[in-house]
């Protein structure tokens, strides 16, 4: 493996602590697990709501493969102009109590996940890091209109105690953040996270729900106070925009009520089977088809904006 270190550049000293209690980790990334763009949303939200500085950056040239992800760059008339490369980098920022954590947030590393990690725990080492925490969204059989959800998970349990498990064993593609919690966990920094569970017909559009929730977990979990008006208000704006669209077209309101029911039954235990809370056993008439779901929202989208412009 190449040198970790190579991979970053510190260019700000980490603040002490002066009861020598180390800082909280916050990471996400752009990319594979970010349904409703949960985790960006949240991290972008308290960069710019709360007093933070740049501590490092890291070279996505190594990491990112812009084939794969390919840049966007603007053209006007007979040129381009100007070209939106992605960044990596890890930030200090301080709460409303002026408790200072830190946030690693940026484009999913492509390649390279083990130098990645070394580089990061170099990093976890330098300042301290008492507890790593990493963030997602993914997409859920659950209605928009249900209080979002959370699928907890950390090395220890008792990071997570009292919070329900929701799955059982499965195996699921990897990603970066989830292999970066298992590295630091595997190096004896405790490691957890949260991941809010999106309804899957809007994965595809920012829910800033989704991003409340992760941050009121976050500030439950690591005794910090964070801002979250700003995303509820945004989030109540959503809310009500899709409860229009889903009114306006008698298809959608009958595929959400049967989801509602199917979810329902979900949270009360009802006619469960197999090791998961994903697979209630209900009458197929009553089983919402999220992929129909999905796309009568699409359509309606479309139409309106037809009828716009």
């Amino acid at each position: 493996m190449l040198a970790p270190e190579d991979l970053y550049e510190v260019v700000a000293e980490a603040t002490a602590d002066p009861l020598g209690e180390g800082p909280v980790l916050l990471h996400a990334f752009t990319g594979f697990v970010d349904a409703g763009s949960a985790s960006s949303l949240a991290l972008r939200h308290l960069l710019a709501e709360l007093p933070s500085r740049l501590l490092a950056t890291f070279d996505v040239d190594q990491l990112v493969d812009y084939r794969g992800r390919r840049p966007t760059m603007a053209f006007s008339g007979d040129r381009f102009t100007s070209v939106d490369m992605p960044e990596l980098s890890l930030h200090e920022v301080r709460d409303a109590e002026d408790r200072t954590f830190l946030v690693l947030v940026g484009a999913e590393p492509d390649v390279q996940w083990r130098r990645f990690a070394a580089a990061v725990t170099q990093l976890v080492r330098r300042w301290g890091v008492s507890r790593a925490i990493s963030l997602q969204g993914i997409p859920w059989a659950a209605p928009h209109t249900r209080p979002v959800s959370l699928t907890a998970h950390a090395s220890d349990r008792a990071l997570i105690a009292g919070r329900p498990r929701w799955l059982g064993e499965i195996a699921v593609p990897g990603h970066a953040a989830a292999f970066l919690e298992l590295h630091l966990a595997e190096q004896g920094v405790p490691s957890m996270g949260f991941s809010a569970h999106v309804p899957h017909y809007l994965a595809g559009a920012e829910f800033p729900p989704a991003a409340v929730a992760l941050l009121d977990a976050v500030a439950d979990s690591a005794d910090l106070e964070l801002p979250v008006q700003a995303l509820a208000a945004a989030g109540s704006v959503v809310l009500g925009e899709v409860d229009a669209q889903v009114a306006a077209s008698e298809e959608t309101s009958v595929a959400v009520s049967a989801l509602e029911r199917q979810y329902d039954a979900v949270l009360a235990g009802r006619g469960l089977e197999g090791p998961s809370l994903l697979t209630p056993r209900l009458p197929a008439e009553e089983v919402a088809n999220g992929e129909e779901l999905a796309a009568e929202l699409e359509r309606y989208l479309r139409e309106q904006d037809a009828s716009e412009g």
